[in-house]
């Protein structure tokens, strides 16, 4: 949702200069696809695809393996720290590290930008005038503001235009529904730990595909155990309980926003 707005943001600076002045008409707007995003999210792609298009905006999907890494390597060898719910053996409570953001979104795109558009070759030394000389512009809210950080590659700045505007994520979802039409949702891989119970039971009724396949993910943490120290239990949902188990009483927790007197399902 807030990607999408700040890539709506740019086409329109490109008909009307500086309508955004703190978002750029970008040289490259890229999505990571991870290979198990809900269903809406590829409409939300194709949309923002069409619109750079119009503008001039080159705009590119890069795949990112994390679901088909994770379903082959889990259990077998090192895997990415997914920020999954844990119950230790003396049933004591935690989370995870997350590191699937960096490593299969942010450094894959840090990846391309240098190979791709720079030209760079696997192990050439920066060039001194690319030194600190790229933006990434991270679609980040207000809410989110705790997850700003500095960019440790030697090549980029990270910068966080929507926390700078001062914008939550209902103030995003109002511009595209208002401006663009369209009705948007977060973007997270459905077996992303911070979805709440709700989505499991919306992906259950209406994407009975999707769900089978993440009831199928949630048994393999159950079965496996990462390749590390780690012994405890895995969980996707908060409740921390296997999915196929959530009651329809542990599903009522959609996390809404209000859009002009209209609670809206945020998608988590």
């Amino acid at each position: 949702m807030q990607s999408t707005a700040l890539a709506l943001m740019a086409c329109e600076n490109v008909r009307e200069p500086w309508k955004y002045p703190l978002v750029p008409v970008y040289d490259l707007i890229a999505f990571c696809d991870l290979g198990m995003e809900p269903p809406w999210v590829m409409d939300q792609v194709e949309f923002i695809r069409v619109a750079c298009q119009e503008a001039g905006i080159r705009f590119e999907i890069l795949r990112s393996p994390l679901y088909e890494d994770y379903m082959r390597d889990f259990g077998r060898r090192r895997v990415v720290s997914i920020p999954f719910w844990t119950v230790d053996e003396a049933g004591k409570k935690g989370k995870m590290m997350r590191n699937c953001t960096m490593d299969y979104k942010i450094g894959l795109i840090q990846k391309y930008v240098r190979w791709e558009l720079l030209g760079y070759s696997k192990g050439q030394r920066t060039r001194p005038e690319d030194i600190k000389a790229h933006e990434m512009h991270i679609g980040f809210s207000t809410e989110e503001k705790r997850r700003c950080s500095e960019n440790p590659h030697r090549m980029f700045i990270n910068r966080f235009p929507l926390v700078e505007m001062g914008l939550e994520r209902k103030d995003n979802y109002a511009y595209i529904k208002d401006v663009w039409g369209l009705e948007t949702k977060a973007s997270a891989c459905t077996f992303c730990p911070f979805h709440r119970n709700y989505f499991f039971a919306d992906l259950k009724q209406n994407h009975t595909g999707q769900y089978q396949d993440l009831v199928e993910f949630d048994e393999m943490l159950e079965r496996e155990q990462p390749n590390t120290k780690i012994r405890s239990k895995l969980y996707i949902s908060r409740s921390r309980k296997r999915i196929a188990d959530l009651t329809q009483e542990e599903c009522l927790d959609p996390e809404c926003f209000d859009y002009k007197g209209t609670q809206i399902w945020n998608g988590f």
